[in-house]
């Protein structure tokens, strides 16, 4: 590996900062994709597989000069070639490996997403890629580059692919009355992209289920399947669900990256207090932690964060989920199934007879999971668990109305967490804005909470698809369980009087991280409010 990719991604020193010090090196000027819309005229005149092989992006012509993006300003047979395809004289910029490669996925995504029928349908019949028994060496990459992909296949493909480039976390195939309607759910919000033709329906529906191992010819009830795919340099597990609708099977792809796991709590990017709070719980030899939210806030992320920084050679986790989202090394997973009697009560009974020294309950559903998850609390191990509440006050009210008693609740509880995903502002094109006084009264907003900070509002760039954001972070709300919290559970407070009184102990509310958010400048007012709002 060159030293200065090696750099990089070690995340040693910034793409950035490396861009400038390689043209500082080569005295050649720098430049950054961020703020360009790329010229498909020009890129025409180049043949992508030689874009592809030297890293280059033509941003721009005058006369019988082009300007090229390089993203290694040390490949010297990069001008020769580019000056000998297009006949003009080249004049090369610097540019960060990581900005190039972006560029060059976003026209690999166009340029097949864009495939008409007749394209598609003048391809051949070449081997798939379903990888179960994860022997098979051949990439998604692979078939996209070849021409011989069978239509179906490749077209399969091309979403999985166009999926991961543009970090999408869930794929929908939805049958309409007249058309197959593909989106992508990208940081939070669903992405309309060109449709698959309605004619290929059926064929792309089967195509999914032989990957996932599922009965192709059911197509009256639902069904759940899983398989792996090896693309873009990494393996990514997809969790597929198949559900029947009038105009036919809607299909629901749930993409899980093991690579965008936090490897630690650190790496979630909390605020001191959270961090501080949760590195303290999760350190107890024994006592439950329960963390709440919404579907799709990343209460799992956070409990796996938890369970990597746990895992040692010296200690046994087990963990019983429905379904195992991540499959991690080192770790005893349970894939809970009602069907032939294996509940989440089942499954944690058994558990306890593992000899574990930590549990993770993928969900407290029932009264009888609660039991048994604060009874092996109090016996000496660490449970960990989500729960379905807005707040972290509402954990505690929640575990009394499932039927646990307060003293035992009040004795093995050490933290209860709330949480939502807030969407970061795009970096590359957030401008400054000032909020109107009309807006914080609305929202009971101080108006000196923000004092001299800048606040930003979000604008919309190639960068980010043109909606402003770019990525997703955690805000959390923190009650730690002490004494005075403990006595509130015991004389049965509401979940109001336990809010106030941990509010009183400096606890950090959701509306009032969100708004710390806004104020450092990593999100926007409105996003924040989007989550927490109603607060």
């Amino acid at each position: 590996m060159r030293l200065e990719k090696y750099l990089v991604s070690n995340r040693l020193v910034s793409p950035d900062e490396m861009t400038l010090a390689l043209s500082e090196y080569v005295q050649m000027p720098p430049v950054s994709l961020a703020h360009f819309t790329l010229n498909h005229e020009l890129i025409e005149r180049v043949p992508r597989d030689t874009l592809t092989k030297h890293m280059a992006i033509p941003l721009g012509r005058v006369g019988k000069t082009l300007t090229v993006a390089l993203g290694d300003p040390f490949d010297i047979m990069a001008l020769d070639e580019l000056h000998a395809v297009t006949g003009l004289e080249i004049v090369p910029l610097v540019a960060s490996e990581k900005d190039v490669q972006e560029a060059l996925g976003r026209l690999a995504a166009q340029d097949n997403l864009g495939l008409d029928l007749e394209d598609v349908m003048r391809t051949s019949d070449s081997e798939v890629e379903v990888d179960h028994a994860q022997d098979s060496e051949e990439s998604l990459e692979e078939m996209l580059e070849s021409a011989e992909g069978a239509p179906v296949i490749r077209m399969v493909n091309i979403i999985l692919v166009e999926a991961l480039r543009s970090r999408a976390s869930d794929i929908h195939l939805e049958p309409q009355e007249r058309t197959f309607r593909l989106r992508y759910r990208v940081d939070g919000d669903l992405i309309e992209r060109p449709n698959p033709p309605k004619s290929y329906q059926a064929a792309i529906t089967s195509r999914i289920k032989i990957m996932a191992d599922l009965d192709i010819a059911e197509r009256r009830v639902p069904q759940d399947g899983r398989f792996k795919i090896r693309a873009l340099g990494k393996e990514v597990d997809i969790r597929v669900s198949i559900l029947p609708t009038v105009h036919g099977e809607k299909v629901v792809m749930r993409v899980l990256d093991k690579a965008s796991l936090a490897p630690n709590l650190a790496a979630l990017g909390l605020d001191t207090v959270a961090h501080e709070a949760l590195s303290y719980a999760i350190a107890q030899p024994h006592g439950i932690i329960l963390v709440t939210g919404p579907t799709g806030s990343g209460k799992t992320t956070t409990l796996y964060s938890c369970l990597q920084e746990l895992n040692r050679p010296d200690v046994n986790i087990v963990t019983c989920e429905d379904p195992v989202e991540y499959q991690l090394p080192g770790i005893n997973q349970v894939q809970v199934r009602t069907e032939v009697g294996l509940s989440f009560a089942a499954a944690l009974r058994s558990i306890l007879r593992q000899d574990p020294d930590i549990v993770l309950v993928g969900e407290i559903r029932d009264s009888e999971t609660a039991e048994i998850a604060v009874k092996a609390a109090l016996t000496g191990h660490l449970v960990l668990s989500t729960l379905h509440t807005n707040d972290a006050a509402g954990a505690v009210t929640r575990m009394i109305d499932m039927g646990i008693e307060p003293f035992l609740l009040a004795s093995s509880l050490i933290l209860a967490q709330a949480q939502r995903l807030y969407r970061k502002l795009c970096m590359a094109c957030r401008k400054e804005t000032t909020l109107s006084p009309e807006i914080l009264k609305q929202n009971r907003i101080d108006p000196n909470f923000f004092g001299p900070a800048v606040i930003y509002r979000a604008v919309g760039c190639p960068k980010c698809n043109n909606t402003g954001y770019r990525g997703r972070g955690a805000i959390m709300e923190v009650l730690p369980v002490d004494d005075d919290i403990r006595t509130e559970i015991l004389r049965g407070a509401s979940s109001s009087q336990i809010r106030e009184k941990a509010q009183q102990h400096g606890m950090v509310t959701l509306k009032e991280a969100g708004l710390i958010k806004v104020r450092e400048g990593v999100t926007s007012l409105d996003a924040a409010l989007e989550v927490t709002g109603g607060e």
